[in-house]
């Protein structure tokens, strides 16, 4: 196998990806401050909604545990086609409604952003493209400084999405702990992304077909993973929480069938483990994020200070291996088939 560098992978995938840290730093030091206003002028939401599709709805399923664990306030996802096919308009004057969107341009998102504001609430449009149709709706617009992305899988986008997303209910909340670990993950990414994880593609390669296994803000990490294995590999997989795991999909399970398990070092952990021990004693080659595991195999991490950083870190990694894996198997990530990089939906 060759070696994960820069010299090997003239990717734009793979040169988005090194830039995540720089991309966070600019976020951090140039976005904050406005965050921070839009923090104030959101005042007291009494719950949360988002509407976002693809990756992007990955970073919203992240936010959503981000709010429900930290802020005690309920996040719900709004179906773009309930406003845009259906003509349905669901009541939002009392919500903080954020709406996620690298483009700004998707039509649908851009139709319940406009039905929530003309009932009043407050919305939020986190984009790339502060001067897009999303940014000229929302109430207030973060542009999440990732810069050009050029590659049609999403890399810094998705993780400066969740940043800036982050960054606003620390406002919201007052978290000065999770605020503080923040500002750390800029030299949190730049360790994840020498992780090597190249031991995973053998038995995939084998079988063809995975699950990702993640809780909490842990799953919406595992649905990310899972979106890229199909995108940029041709490789089917499936994202469950380890708990919803054992409900059925565990039954097949067996002869070597791989489990990517991505472990946080919160609450969850734990049970986690089990899960990834259960299956790995039943026949399938198990990979896991977290030292509690006793017979699944464990793969390096880099761990930080808050469970939710943890989680954030643990997407760079693995994109580092997947823009790889992809190379290895013959595709060009910057080029999923059937696919381009803004996608309209009504």
């Amino acid at each position: 196998m060759s070696d994960i560098t820069t010299a090997d992978a003239g990717t734009h995938m793979r040169r988005e990806i090194e830039e995540i840290p720089d991309a966070a730093r600019r976020l951090l030091s140039d976005g904050h401050p406005h965050i921070r206003e839009i923090a104030a002028k959101a005042g007291a939401p009494v719950f949360l909604a988002s509407v976002a599709r693809g990756s992007s709805d990955h970073a919203a399923t992240f936010l959503k545990y981000a709010s429900e664990i930290y802020l005690g306030l309920a996040m719900a996802s709004l179906g773009p086609s309930v406003s845009s096919v259906y003509g349905g308009r669901v009541r939002l004057s009392q919500a903080l409604v954020i709406a996620i969107s690298q483009s700004g341009a998707s039509p649908d998102i851009l139709s319940v952003v406009e039905s929530a504001s003309h009932q009043g609430a407050f919305t939020v449009g986190l984009t790339n493209t502060p001067e897009s149709p999303l940014a000229r709706l929302s109430g207030a617009t973060v542009d999440i400084c990732a810069g050009p992305e050029r590659s049609v899988a999403a890399t810094k986008t998705f993780v400066n999405s969740i940043l800036a997303g982050l960054l606003l209910l620390a406002e919201i909340g007052g978290d000065q702990t999770l605020l503080k670990a923040l500002s750390r993950l800029p030299d949190h990414f730049e360790r994840a992304i020498a992780m090597d994880w190249r031991t995973l593609a053998g038995s995939i390669e084998k079988r063809g077909s995975l699950y990702v296994v993640g809780r909490g803000p842990g799953l919406a990490i595992a649905h990310e993973a899972a979106l890229k294995f199909k995108e940029t590999c041709q490789i089917h997989a499936e994202a469950y929480s380890s708990a919803e795991v054992m409900h059925g999909p565990v039954s097949i399970v067996e002869n070597g069938y791989p489990i990517l398990a991505l472990g946080v070092r919160d609450a969850a952990e734990e049970g986690l483990a089990e899960a990834a021990d259960r299956m790995a004693g039943q026949g399938g080659e198990v990979f896991a994020t977290t030292a509690k595991v006793r017979q699944a195999t464990r793969i390096p991490f880099e761990a930080t200070d808050h469970p939710l950083t943890d989680a954030l870190v643990q997407i760079v990694s693995f994109y580092a291996f997947i823009e790889w894996f992809a190379r290895h198997r013959g595709f060009n990530p910057d080029i999923p088939k059937h696919l381009k990089k803004v996608t309209q939906t009504v």
